[in-house]
């Protein structure tokens, strides 16, 4: 119990959360915000970036070691919320809102769909939120597992390498920006957010046609 308070109260700390929890931790929350319906609130862009400023700063973790062990998480996660979807059917579509759940988030992954198809897959792991339902989204549509494993193992390790060398570039290029962290780790967050403004304004245009 104690474990798990600690867990929760230093999330949104994630330099804290990342020396604490090492990679035990961060292969559990991609785990869970890629694969599990449950885990959309959890950090992902920013973790990531946050992890790879951290390789690069102090070396606390393994650059080489964080890419392997969280692509294989990544893809993981994607794969259990396809099977999820896969076994559950248009039946998770019908579910009630609750903290957890929000119908109202298939929905957008929904649109993600019908304007990327497929794709979805691999341009939704850069999208909060919709890349917890993608793969759900797909499973319920019964894409081909072998197509959709492509994307994912794609999807997976581009998202991955690209925040985690992002950040650790950042921190090699920039003299002393551990002192800057939480700035850096602001930014982020307000970036991830980006595409999800993006796709809310288009959807509110196309509703306010005639």
């Amino acid at each position: 119990m104690e474990v798990i308070q600690h867990f929760f109260s230093h999330l949104y700390r994630f330099d804290e959360l990342i020396r604490w929890g090492g990679y035990v931790v961060l292969v559990i929350i991609v785990f869970a915000e890629t694969g599990l319906l449950a885990g959309f609130f959890l950090p992902g862009d920013s973790l990531l970036v946050t992890a790879g400023l951290i390789a690069a700063v102090d070396h606390t973790l393994n650059i080489g070691m964080l890419n392997l062990i969280l692509s294989f998480a990544a893809i993981a996660g994607d794969t259990t919320g396809y099977w999820i979807g896969y076994h559950l059917g248009p039946r998770i579509f019908s579910r009630e809102d609750s903290f957890f759940f929000h119908k109202d988030h298939l929905e957008r992954t929904k649109k993600f769909y019908e304007k990327y198809g497929n794709k979805t897959i691999v341009i939704a792991r850069f999208v909060p939120i919709v890349r917890t339902f993608a793969p759900t989204v797909a499973g319920v549509g019964r894409m081909r597992y072998p197509q959709f494993l492509t994307y994912n193992i794609v999807g997976g390790i581009a998202w991955v390498a690209g925040m985690t060398l992002g950040g650790y570039f950042l921190g090699r290029s920039i003299p002393n920006i551990e002192k800057q962290i939480h700035w850096v780790i602001g930014i982020v967050i307000l970036l991830s957010f980006i595409p999800i403004l993006r796709e809310w304004l288009i959807s509110r245009k196309e509703h306010s046609k005639p």
